[in-house]
C-alpha cells in the first residue's frame, strides 16, 4: 500500500488555538491519518501522513479552521506508513525562535517561486542562506549557500546579528535569500531580518521540497539530500525516499558507512552522539532497543523511537 504524505504550514491568527486541538484531532483519528499537527496562536504547521481520501478529509478540516481557507500542502508518497500515531499538539510557536514579537504575519519578506529561485541565488549581490539546521544541512543543500552551523532554530537570531556585523564591516549590503525544508523557518527568519532593518530580503516559497518538485533536476542547483522530519529521513530530488537511515538516539541522518563504525549501536549510539550521550542515557536506549526487537519479532510495533517532530512542514 502506498501512503501520501502532506507537509503544510500556515501562518495566521488563530487566538482560540487550544480550544481548536481536540476536535481537530478527533476528523484527523477519524480518518485515519498520523503525524504530527501543531497549532499556536500564530497559525499551523504539520506532517501527516495516510489514503489519499485521509488526507483530504484531514485537509479540508484544517482549511475550516478561519484564517487557514488557503492552506497549501507539499506531497509525496510513502510505501510504508512514516509515522508511529497522530499527535495533535499546542505550542507557543509552531516553529520556535524565540524572539517576542517576530510575526509573519504582520512583517515578512518577498516570496520567489521556484521557477524564480534560480535567477536569483545566481546573482552575485545575493546573500544565500540556508536556515536549517547543522544535521539536515550536512546531507544536501543549495549550491553557494552559507550554513550557519546552528543546533537548533532559536540560534538562528545571535548568528544572524554576528554576521550582519560582518557584512557591515566589509562594507556589504547584499539581498538577502533564504530557504528551509517547507517554508516555515525561513519564512520567520525574513520576518525577524525585516526587523532588524535590512530591506531586500527574500525567501523561497514552498520550500526545498516545492522546489524540488518543480525544478527539473538538470536545471536544478540543489546538491545531495534534503532531511524530512519523518520516518523517510531523506527525500531525492525526485522526492522518493533517500540514502539515508536514522540514529533513534540522537534522531540525526546516517549513513551505511555509520551503521559498520565501531560505535553504532542501532537504537543507542552513532558516530555524531557516542560522545554526547551519559551511560544513563545509554542504558535506557538499549533498554527501549531491547523492546523494540522484541515487539518485531512477535510482528507488532513498539512505540518508542520516532522521527523528530515536524519542525518545518
Amino acid at each position: 500500500m502506498t501512503f501520501q504524505v502532506a507537509a503544510f504550514y500556515k501562518f495566521f491568527a488563530l487566538p482560540d488555538f487550544e480550544s481548536r486541538q481536540k476536535p481537530l484531532a478527533a476528523v484527523l483519528c477519524s480518518a485515519g491519518v498520523k503525524g504530527t499537527v501543531l497549532l499556536a496562536s500564530e497559525g499551523v504547521n504539520g506532517t501527516i501522513a495516510g489514503t489519499p481520501e485521509a488526507i483530504n478529509t484531514a485537509l479540508a478540516a484544517l482549511r475550516a479552521l478561519p484564517g487557514c481557507e488557503t492552506l497549501a500542502a507539499k506531497f509525496a508518497e510513502a510505501d510504508e506508513m512514516p509515522f508511529l500515531r497522530l499527535k495533535v499538539r499546542l505550542k507557543r510557536e509552531i516553529v520556535s525562535m524565540g524572539v517576542p514579537g517576530t510575526d509573519p504575519n504582520a512583517l515578512v519578506g518577498t516570496y520567489v517561486a521556484p521557477e524564480a529561485w534560480n535567477a536569483l541565488i545566481s546573482d552575485p549581490d545575493t546573500v544565500l542562506i540556508d536556515t536549517r539546521n547543522d544535521y539536515e544541512v550536512s546531507i544536501g543543500t543549495f549550491e553557494g549557500a552559507i550554513d550557519p552551523n546552528t543546533k537548533t532554530f532559536r540560534e538562528f537570531p545571535e548568528w544572524f546579528r554576528e554576521f550582519r556585523v560582518k557584512l557591515e564591516s566589509e562594507g556589504r549590503t547584499p539581498k538577502v535569500a533564504m530557504f528551509c525544508t517547507g517554508g516555515i523557518r525561513c519564512e520567520k527568519a525574513t520576518s525577524f531580518v525585516k526587523a532588524e532593518g535590512i530591506e531586500d530580503v527574500f525567501h523561497l516559497q514552498g520550500g526545498i521540497l516545492k522546489y524540488l518538485e518543480t525544478v527539473p533536476e538538470q536545471d536544478s542547483k540543489w546538491q545531495g539530500e534534503c532531511f524530512v522530519f519523518d520516518e523517510r529521513v531523506s527525500v531525492r530530488h525526485d522526492l522518493t525516499p533517500g540514502s539515508y537511515d536514522m540514529c533513534h538516539a540522537c534522531k540525526r541522518p546516517i549513513t551505511e558507512a555509520d551503521k559498520h563504525h565501531a560505535a553504532y549501536e542501532a537504537g543507542v549510539s552513532c558516530p555524531h552522539c557516542i560522545s554526547e550521550m551519559s551511560d544513563a542515557q545509554r542504558a535506557r536506549f538499549a533498554e527501549r532497543q531491547k523492546q523494540i526487537d522484541l515487539a518485531k519479532a512477535r510482528g507488532e510495533k513498539h512505540m518508542g523511537p520516532e522521527a523528530r517532530r515536524s519542525e518545518d512542514a
